[in-house]
């Protein structure tokens, strides 16, 4: 398959991948595709591209071996799984899919995993958190945030997500009942540096009370870290106030 027809293939899939374009240098110009799924690289990489591209979640301008090339990243939306079907799991989902992203609700209780009870999930699962989590197969596009309340939901929830590529797993909580399922977590065999992982309490610090203001404090912080930032205010930020994509 020659490159042009790759790149065609990308334009009209869902396919993931990273298109690198050399923006300055003798190379300006050419391209080099890496097929994320595949695990194929197609066009002459002599820089090494496509080591960078598994880490590249956003398409812009990086810097490689003192010249400029332009990443352009490919896929399906990113998608957010919430863990139990509560009042904030739907204004999380509504957010979410405001930003255009593909919302999954796990709830192992069929009589709260409802369309009328959850709305804006583009789809319910109906199992027991790590049954549902092998099969959705979190990536690296993926965040999950369980939000249970519920040690029999909870601690199999963040184990099988700690065993996945989701790029941000989160949970609700106090600082209290963070640091007990932490020991549970320990106890069943999770290493401690994975626990490293578990954003929890989960949220930016806006003074969130509603589900709805919830919502919006968790999203931001997915936002964040998906875009490597720390998530405090723009006055303050020495980076570009808008990243690209």
């Amino acid at each position: 398959m020659s490159l042009t027809d790759v790149l065609l293939s990308l334009a009209h899939g869902d396919e993931r991948a990273v298109v690198f374009t050399a923006i300055e240098g003798p190379d300006a110009g050419s391209k080099v595709v890496v097929l994320l799924d595949r695990d194929e690289t197609h066009g002459a990489d002599r820089r090494g591209l496509a080591s960078l591209a598994p880490d590249i979640r956003r398409s812009g301008v990086i810097e490689h071996e003192g010249e400029k090339v332009f990443a352009e990243v490919f896929g399906p939306p990113p998608r957010l799984v919430v863990i139990g079907a509560v009042d904030t799991s739907e204004a999380l989902c509504a957010a979410a899919r405001a930003i255009g992203w593909r919302t999954i609700c796990v709830e192992a209780r069929s009589r709260f995993a409802t369309p009328e009870r959850m709305p804006s999930a583009d789809e319910i699962v109906v199992e027991w958190p790590e049954e549902a989590l092998a099969q959705i197969r979190p990536d690296r596009d993926t965040a999950v945030v369980v939000l249970t309340h519920d040690e029999k939901f909870d601690l199999p929830a963040l184990k099988a997500a700690l065993e996945t590529d989701a790029f941000y797993i989160g949970a609700l909580g106090s600082r209290t009942a963070q640091t007990r399922r932490r020991e549970r977590l320990l106890e069943a065999g999770v290493p401690a540096e994975a626990l490293t992982r578990i954003q929890g309490p989960c949220g930016l610090d806006i003074g969130a009370v509603s589900p709805p203001e919830t919502a919006l404090s968790i999203l931001a912080e997915i936002l964040a870290v998906s875009a490597g930032r720390p998530g405090g205010p723009l006055r303050t930020s020495a980076g570009r106030i808008h990243v690209e994509r």
